[in-house]
């Protein structure tokens, strides 16, 4: 089913900025603002929290993927809209403060979304593009893919791409896209961990609903609880890290899935996920 999603105020009616198809438990969110780079505008942000908060609450969707139509998966924040601001009486701080506010919401709420999110990257995905793959649980890339952080270029330092950046690939890494500003190739991505896989172009699509579809047939009890899990450790120290580890085996061991499960493989048979 598709469907499109759209905040408030509407643009074009006939050309909806974010599209949403669901299939057999996988939810395929498209950015479709292809004629400016799929950029980050307060309305594509307004629309992507939107969809978001509809599908953490929708016990049909199993996993999620997040592509973009045109040759760009995303250019980053809209530079025009924020430009056009500076005639405001504060000089555009409110609105700054507000986009900015905004932007940080929508990528909190990824990694915060009860369901895995997969990128699908077809083209290049600059700034808060990058910022917005990183932010995924995993990431399928075109050969055709790049990623930059170049605030650099522009006199404007990336400062929260950097944050889910630096929690994704090495330090000097990191400090390398940030200062430099370049963009690195798909297969540089690959080796500094920012994505998952390299795939032809056209296919990163299929590939990564094909991630999806395989995550769906798992338990989405185990899935919920250990996504959380991951990001709530992966800052911890290692003494904290398995207290909370083991807290949440624990938990999880007690959940009907982990008890159907268990019984089924050791019966050899399918599991029956009753997600509770």
């Amino acid at each position: 089913m598709m469907t499109a999603v759209q905040a408030k105020p509407q643009t074009i009616a006939s050309e909806p900025i974010l599209l949403r198809e669901d299939t057999d438990g996988v939810t395929l969110l498209t950015l479709n603002r292809p004629q400016v780079g799929n950029a980050l505008s307060e309305t594509m942000l307004s629309a992507l929290f939107e969809a978001l908060a509809a599908i953490a609450s929708d016990h049909r969707v199993r996993a999620v993927v997040l592509a973009a139509n045109g040759s760009t998966f995303s250019a980053g924040h809209d530079l025009k809209e924020l430009t056009g601001r500076r005639s405001d009486a504060d000089g555009g701080r409110a609105f700054f403060e507000r986009v900015w506010d905004s932007c940080g919401a929508v990528m909190q709420a990824i990694v915060r979304l009860p369901q895995p999110v997969i990128a699908a990257v077809q083209g290049p995905a600059t700034a808060a593009g990058c910022e917005l793959v990183a932010n995924c649980d995993l990431a399928i890339a075109s050969t055709l893919a790049g990623f930059a952080t170049p605030g650099v270029n522009i006199g404007l330092f990336c400062s929260t791409p950097m944050i889910p950046l630096t929690r994704n690939i090495a330090r000097k890494q990191a400090m390398e896209m940030l200062l430099t500003g370049d963009m690195i190739s798909a297969e540089d991505a690959l080796r500094f961990g920012l994505v998952n896989r390299v795939v032809e172009p056209n296919t990163e699509r299929a590939v990564a609903l094909t991630f999806a579809r395989m995550i769906a047939s798992k338990s989405t009890t185990a899935m919920r609880i250990g996504k959380k899990a991951f990001y709530q450790q992966v800052d911890m120290g290692l003494a904290e890290a398995y207290r909370h580890g083991a807290l949440v085996m624990v938990d999880n061991m007690l959940k009907d899935d982990a008890s159907e499960g268990i019984k089924a493989f050791l019966e050899k048979r399918p599991a029956k996920w009753r997600d509770r």
